[in-house]
């Protein structure tokens, strides 16, 4: 027979498979009263964890690209869309004028805008006014309006989820993520 552990010592618990080869006591050829082996088996040192803290597990990697998209469309909206505008910009290209928009206001554009910017200028390969610059072909207050258009509907109706989405398929999605952090 056992003696019972007194209340004032302190008893660790340890969870561990009682099949395990590794799982030794020194009470482990001690028989009960029934003649079976003792179940009380401890495990090794190495076994016990350091801290009782649950561990957290790692967030996959869907996870973590959802947590910046989110954070990333939080942080578009943000920043105001400049009501301000006067000034017309000379540019040759969508993605010139693009450049220009985000040194004069200081502002980043949305990554749905600068993925629409560059098939804008795709469009025009090919066309027969290609090697034109575009502002002989549009007015600049019209394309500069056409830009902060596209930039408002991305900033203020994107999901992030979208985002995600689109981000998971394309591993150089921040080649198109502007790094100008405007002051808010």
């Amino acid at each position: 027979m056992k003696r019972p552990v007194p209340w004032n010592d302190q008893i660790d618990f340890i969870l561990s498979d009682p099949s395990s080869p590794s799982s030794s006591s020194a009470d482990d050829d001690e028989d009960d009263d029934d003649g079976s082996e003792s179940e009380s088996k401890h495990s090794s040192d190495a076994d016990v964890p350091i801290n009782d803290q649950p561990t957290e597990e790692k967030p996959s990697e869907e996870e973590m690209v959802t947590r910046s998209a989110k954070m990333y469309q939080d942080y578009m909206n943000q920043i105001p869309i400049p009501s301000q505008r006067g000034s017309v910009i000379p540019f040759n290209s969508w993605t010139g004028l693009a450049k220009s928009i985000k040194q004069l206001y200081g502002q980043p554009l949305h990554y749905l805008t600068n993925i629409r910017i560059k098939e804008w200028d795709k469009m025009r390969i090919g066309h027969e006014d290609e090697d034109r610059p575009l502002d002989s072909i549009i007015h600049p207050a019209k394309a500069e309006a056409s830009i902060w258009l596209t930039e408002e509907v991305h900033r203020l109706t994107t999901s992030h989820y979208h985002l995600a989405k689109l981000w998971a398929s394309d591993p150089m999605h921040y080649a198109f993520i502007d790094p100008i952090f405007p002051r808010l």
